[in-house]
């Protein structure tokens, strides 16, 4: 790497050389020194750091091209043969129709002239507008003055009141569109007339949550008896503190749940982990290995790191890892999603005669310089990459052995990527009900969206008091998770 055109590699490598020759510097002297370029060499490390090497965002890589030319491929502009489209197609009972009259004295005179039909043209647009339904009770009266009202419907419970399709379409702008509350009460001032305050929208979240407590727990009862669970967290914050978001699902559905605590004790509390004991994938963080199932590795993980082991280590086994890993992943979707046994030991050989190699690229510590240290010495990034890869290799190539286990967890990963974009917009959550507020709707509308239902749909039932016709069903009968 090159900073200001001064090669940093060769300069570090010189001033070690230099402190290694030198005999005359004092020991506290040069223990600084070492301490200085062990601090340079960990800040230049961070600045080659990038979305393609690390977990890193591709929006923070530097210089990053936002638009790459497109290579001409001789195909018109436009849709493609094949392609489904969202071009406008006329209704058969078009909501208004304003006939067009010809001007008769616009035509040539002398001439007869029959109608033969109309030439229709339909133009779409929408109206934003109030719908106010009055409730008019009949009062009787006998002739002593007793009085008998007739009764109204139960969910009019008020003498003015919002309805279920505005608290509705409220949490859907709120929770699904993740738009603020005061914008969200702008829009219902503005172009619909309705007056509706933060707090009131807030109210609406509120009942969309109480009103999913029994969607959380067939949820929950769901993913444990799923056969493949992807898991992932991610940090959020509450008041100024930091929590996490966790994320249990698979291509039939999720559920998301805040704690201030991202370790077992959090995924106790949730009550998936404990009673599942199938395939569960995950990027090796150490407590989901306290479960008893069988484990699945993202594989995405291992070729950022291994990645970031050539480019900023100069590991020559990492850059053949990759290109194995790549071209088997290749290989597993060419043969249907699962190799046969025997094509499966020769990756194996093949994986392990790269991981041969880089034990000898790649040595353990020397334990002669242990000076009366005790537990595991410390080891680089690339020499822990490779005793994982060595450790777990069942793990990381479960995907080429079983049919539903995917070559990385990016499944849970984009269930997550909504919440960055909401402490994008929001800065953090205010409480922790709001969190769980935002975890809990954020699990049904994904869910019904997993399940081919709208989530405008999904809330317009939850208001109307109904469950999805998905939730009837039994466990085993949702859709099959599919290879990546």
């Amino acid at each position: 790497m090159k900073i200001e055109g001064i090669g940093i590699d060769s300069a570090l490598t010189s001033v070690r050389e230099f402190l290694n020759n030198e005999r005359k510097l004092s020991p506290a002297f040069k223990s600084a020194i070492e301490l200085l370029l062990i601090l340079v060499t960990a800040l230049v490390n961070r600045l080659g750091l990038n979305s393609k090497n690390s977990s890193k965002p591709p929006a923070s890589d530097p210089n990053r091209e936002k638009h790459r030319k497109k290579v001409k491929s001789g195909r018109k502009p436009g849709g493609q043969p094949g392609h489904i489209g969202t071009t406008l197609q006329k209704v058969d009972n078009p909501d208004e129709i304003i006939p067009l009259k010809i001007d008769r004295r616009s035509l040539p005179k002398g001439t007869q002239y029959t109608f033969v039909g109309f030439e229709e043209r339909q133009v779409f647009d929408i109206k934003f507008s109030r719908h106010v339904v009055e409730y008019q009770a009949e009062i009787l009266e006998d002739s002593q003055g007793k009085r008998f009202v007739a009764q109204f419907p139960d969910d009019v419970s008020r003498p003015v009141q919002y309805g279920d399709g505005l608290k509705a379409h409220a949490v859907y702008m709120s929770q699904q569109q993740l738009i603020p509350y005061d914008r969200v009460r702008d829009h219902f001032q503005e172009q619909i007339h309705i007056p509706v305050s933060a707090g009131t929208i807030f109210n609406f979240n509120q009942e969309a949550f109480e009103r999913l407590e029994s969607f959380e727990e067939w949820v929950k009862n769901e993913l444990a008896a799923a056969e493949l669970l992807h898991v992932d967290e991610t940090g959020i914050n509450i008041d100024g503190k930091k929590h996490w978001i966790h994320s249990t699902s698979n291509d039939a559905m999720a559920f998301f749940y805040p704690h201030r605590n991202r370790g077992k004790i959090a995924m106790d509390e949730i009550g998936v982990l404990s009673r599942f004991h199938s395939i569960l994938s995950h990027d090796h963080w150490k407590a989901y290995y306290q479960y008893e199932c069988t484990h699945s590795l993202c594989n995405a993980h291992h070729l950022r790191e291994l990645e970031r082991a050539w480019e900023q280590d100069g590991q020559r086994w990492a850059k053949k890892m990759k290109k194995l890993l790549l071209k088997l992943n290749k290989r597993v979707e060419a043969a249907g999603g699962k190799l046969t046994q025997e094509e499966s030991a020769q990756w194996r050989l093949k994986y392990r005669e790269i991981l041969d190699q880089a034990n000898a690229e790649c040595p353990p510590p020397d334990e002669s310089k242990r000076a009366g240290k005790r537990g595991r010495l410390k080891r680089s990034k690339s020499r822990n990459l490779l005793e994982r890869l060595r450790d777990y290799e069942k793990d990381v190539l479960l995907f080429m052995d079983e049919i539903v286990v995917p070559f990385t967890n990016n499944t849970s990963e984009n269930d997550l990527r909504m919440t960055k974009v909401q402490q994008k917009i929001s800065g953090c959550f205010r409480s922790t009900e709001g969190a769980k507020i935002f975890c809990r709707v954020r699990s049904y509308l994904i869910t019904c969206r997993k399940q081919g239902l709208s989530a405008t749909k999904a809330l317009t039932l939850l208001f109307e008091g109904k469950n999805p016709d998905f939730m009837k069903k039994r466990a085993g009968e949702f859709c099959q998770p599919k290879k990546e």
